[in-house]
């Protein structure tokens, strides 16, 4: 699965949990009262101003070395 600015943080949590300690390296809360918080990553990269080609990079190279 390649995770893309439209994937939603559920989707990613549920798919990849790991993928959360990653994104929280770049300030994006995943997990909110033990539930996923809503949203596509685009969104969250966005409210962040956070560079997407650089969070889409880091994720989806995480995701080839994760073993969920």
């Amino acid at each position: 699965m390649k995770i893309d600015a439209d994937t939603t943080i559920e989707e990613l949590v549920r798919t990849h949990p790991k993928l959360v300690s990653v994104l929280e390296r770049f300030g994006i809360v995943c997990i909110a009262c033990g539930e996923p918080v809503w949203g596509t990553l685009g969104e969250h990269v966005r409210e962040k101003g956070l560079d997407m080609d650089e969070v889409l990079d880091a994720v989806n190279r995480a995701i080839g070395g994760l073993d969920d």
